[in-house]
């Protein structure tokens, strides 16, 4: 099936989408309304935190529009990235430079005001983001104070965080009075795959109806890599098999890491066909593309 109007954009100018290898449209036909629930937005105007480590090149609104005119998606969800710490303010321009079609995920300390919080969710913001692999401004001591701070708000927590220090972490994210959501697969091991003790917790946590968990990033944790990322498959089967209500997809563009050279630049129509190969028919993409984030974030 193809994308008629979209297919002439893509032919007349090839190289239309930064930060993506190849120029083609992907199969997969995306429903009316389809989310791309994880992508950032990067400006060297903006002043970098201290120790952060990507510092990837600029990669604005105007950029990302390329890229939803190749995949046919309208609904996104902006992410702070650790590279700006706690400064929202990127993310809060680029929801608001998006519409309504658009949320963002905040990143804050426990110094935050109740007044930001405020504005924040004014802002479109509908979770915090506690990044724990790479982050350098989230602590776990703050997850369950902020968490009980956001609960009126209904937002959620999103998480990245190392699978080791997950399990250690056990306890603490199944008392959080708010829904956790787990960025790119939980960052499990896919040598372990299903078998990981982190994984299991993921599991118990979908199975309690507390957690989410974000099909992106295929392109960080697989070792076969492009195109197929095989290794993933069987990872993705099992969460969609687990919660197909809770389970969203997301790009993770412009691929910071990528960027920088640190990995191969993935081709984002891959990465949504992906989908394609992970689930069994058109409703239950429409489920993880449309109905899942249009639940999670308030569309």
């Amino acid at each position: 099936m193809s994308h008629p109007v979209l297919a002439v954009q893509a032919n007349n100018n090839p190289s239309a989408v930064p930060f993506s290898a190849g120029s083609g449209l992907p199969t997969l036909l995306a429903p009316e309304n389809a989310c791309d629930c994880h992508m950032h937005v990067y400006d060297r105007r903006c002043p970098v935190a201290p120790g952060a480590t990507l510092t990837p090149p600029d990669a604005s609104v105007e950029d990302y529009r390329r890229l939803q005119r190749r995949l046919g998606t309208s609904r996104v969800v902006v992410v702070t990235p650790s590279t700006y710490g706690t400064d929202n303010s990127l993310m809060l321009d680029a929801v608001a430079q998006l519409g309504e079609c658009a949320r963002g995920i905040a990143v804050v300390d426990q110094t935050v005001s109740d007044n930001e919080l405020a504005r924040l969710h004014q802002g479109g913001v509908r979770g915090l983001r506690f990044n724990l692999a790479r982050g350098n401004s989230s602590a776990a001591a703050d997850m369950e104070p902020l968490a009980a701070r956001i609960a009126a708000l209904g937002w959620h927590i999103q998480l990245l965080m190392p699978p080791a220090r997950l399990v250690e972490c056990e306890a603490l994210l199944k008392r959080l009075p708010v829904h956790i959501v787990f960025d790119h697969f939980g960052r499990i091991d896919v040598a372990s795959g299903t078998a990981h003790p982190a994984c299991n917790i993921i599991r118990d946590l979908l199975d309690s109806g507390k957690a989410w968990v974000k099909l992106s990033g295929a392109y960080l944790l697989s070792q076969e890599g492009a195109p197929d990322y095989g290794d993933i498959k069987e990872l993705a089967k099992a969460y969609i098999h687990a919660a197909p209500d809770r389970i969203v997809w997301g790009s993770d563009w412009p691929h910071a890491v990528a960027s920088m050279g640190e990995r191969p630049m993935p081709d984002d129509a891959r990465l949504l066909d992906l989908l394609l190969d992970w689930t069994e028919g058109e409703a239950a993409r429409t489920r993880i593309l449309v109905d899942n984030p249009a639940a999670l974030y308030g569309f």
